[in-house]
């Protein structure tokens, strides 16, 4: 749930001139008006596709928790620096999400989209302890942790669907 700050970071002057900013924003994808969320686990399924996917599922894992880590730290720096909390632009969380949902997955077209279309189910749905992240843990973690865990439980049914289907 989005919390204090809502839409101020794309009142900032120019926030895409920010380096922090600019990552936390997935490279501007986020500061689209309408769905940011989707248009920054768009932006996350194309650097999957090009630059993770052919890597093994461990260096898939290593690098989704660095910029979890990474996240957890410029989340903390938006709100020290410009009083910005858990805003829509801010969708560096749904990179980790959703790099989270694809670990070993097969670079496969219909494959990649299931896990899109199943993290952003979740991610909005925010069922069971995504709902739970998003509603109790607050600051730096919480603009994370309901990704991260929507994530997880899209990985845990698209792998569900990959092991039945195989």
């Amino acid at each position: 749930m989005a919390g204090p700050g809502n839409q101020r970071l794309r009142e900032l002057d120019r926030p895409w001139r920010d380096p922090e900013l600019l990552l936390l924003t997935g490279f501007g994808s986020g500061l689209v008006r309408k769905a940011p969320g989707t248009a920054g686990s768009l932006a996350a399924l194309a650097i999957w596709w090009w630059l993770l996917a052919p890597l093994g599922w461990l260096p898939q894992l290593i690098v989704a928790a660095a910029v979890f880590v990474l996240g957890l730290w410029l989340s903390h720096r938006a709100s020290t620096r410009h009083g910005i909390g858990d805003d829509p632009a801010i969708v560096l969380d749904e990179f980790v999400g959703l790099w989270v949902t694809l670990l070993g997955a097969p670079a496969e077209p219909l494959i990649a989209i299931a896990g899109f279309l199943l993290f952003r189910l979740f991610d909005i749905w925010k069922v069971g302890p995504v709902s739970y992240a998003d509603r109790h843990v607050h600051g730096a973690l919480g603009v994370m942790l309901d990704d991260l865990l929507a994530g997880v439980v899209a990985l845990g049914v698209l792998q569900l669907a990959l092991f039945v289907i195989r």
